[in-house]
């Protein structure tokens, strides 16, 4: 994603012209098009969960390609119905994405279990994308684009070290090393969906109330910091404060989402 944010304030491609297009969505009509961010989004989630699990859980490849392929074909229309995109804009994005997948799978295993190989890798977690974020390209004017990276890299960053809190206190027990292809995907069954949806419920509830409470107090603290007028919507958007709150309070999130929501889960017997 930062990739993708990035290259849109360095190639400067301008969104679809209106009139012809009929733009859908008003917030994002500041930031330039190329690449599309959604189609990146759309196709790394739907192939890397398809090959992350094809070898490790019982179902036919063939339906889960199919539905990697219309899941993201999906996306990528919509950003064309909605007036975002082009399809040059939306091909651009599968095949940065495409690339990425090819480049960095070699590395997925490492990767996956630097989690708990040291105690300074959450230093690490935070410091990188901070900094990214932090020096992310000056824009001509303001656009919601530098907000947008530094929510989605403090999310990845909360839910990185939430994941390196789980293994390295050991919150959470060890998934047992089996041969693969031999676990199976559940049928859904309505005890399963209530118990879900429950769960569902109470984590993004109390996700909730933190996003608030950090936000809130992270921004009295800039604004206190920087002796800016409180409520100050312009100041908000000031690189020393916006990036910093931002950051604070997606990372919190992200930590709240892997490690606080499992624990009241448990207390709450919803395990």
């Amino acid at each position: 994603m930062y990739i993708g944010q990035v290259a849109k304030d360095i190639l400067k491609w301008p969104r679809p012209a209106t009139p012809p297009v009929v733009k859908l969505e008003k917030r994002v009509i500041a930031e330039y098009g190329m690449p599309s961010t959604h189609a990146m989004a759309a196709t790394a989630i739907s192939f890397t969960l398809l090959i992350s699990t094809v070898d490790r859980y019982q179902y036919p490849f063939a339906l889960g390609l199919l539905m990697a392929v219309v899941f993201s074909t999906l996306v990528c229309l919509s950003r064309l119905y909605t007036g975002m995109h082009t399809v040059l804009d939306v091909l651009g994005g599968v095949l940065i994405t495409a690339v990425l997948i090819v480049v960095t799978y070699p590395a997925w295993t490492l990767i996956d279990r630097l989690d708990s190989a040291s105690p300074l890798f959450p230093v690490c977690a935070l410091v990188v994308p901070f900094l990214l974020c932090y020096n992310y390209p000056v824009s001509d004017y303001y656009s919601p684009t530098r907000a947008d990276t530094t929510t989605i890299l403090a999310a990845g960053a909360g839910v990185t070290i939430g994941f390196w809190i789980n293994s390295f206190f050991q919150l959470v027990s060890r998934p047992t090393e089996s041969p693969p292809g031999i676990e199976h995907i559940w049928p859904l069954t309505p005890d399963m969906l209530v118990l879900g949806l429950t769960k569902f419920t109470v984590g993004i509830l109390l996700i909730l109330v933190v996003r608030q409470l950090v936000q809130n107090l992270s921004l009295q603290v800039l604004f206190s910091w920087f002796k800016v007028v409180t409520r100050n919507k312009e100041a908000r958007r000031r690189l020393e404060i916006e990036v910093p709150y931002k950051f604070v309070t997606y990372t919190s999130v992200g930590i709240c989402a892997t490690t606080v929501v499992p624990m009241l889960h448990r207390l709450l017997g919803l395990l």
